[in-house]
């Protein structure tokens, strides 16, 4: 049994100039003993995703699809 599941998660940015996909499709797992690293160019999303795991995301910004368990 995973610990934490991410499956196809989306999070998005609106704005008047219209909707920037910040993350788009991004699935892992971490199961008991694991540890993951998130790596990326900067800019990349991987705050996003870890602020929107534990829904911290600073509005605009969404989760627009995807599931966290």
């Amino acid at each position: 049994m995973a610990l934490l599941e991410v499956n196809n998660l989306k999070i998005e940015f609106p704005s008047r100039h219209g909707v920037a996909v910040a993350v788009e499709d991004v699935s892992f797992e971490v199961n008991p003993g694991e540890i993951l690293g998130l790596v990326g160019e900067s800019g990349a999303g991987k705050s996003t995703i870890g602020n929107a795991i534990i829904d911290l995301l600073s509005p605009p910004g969404r989760v627009a699809g995807g599931d966290v368990f």
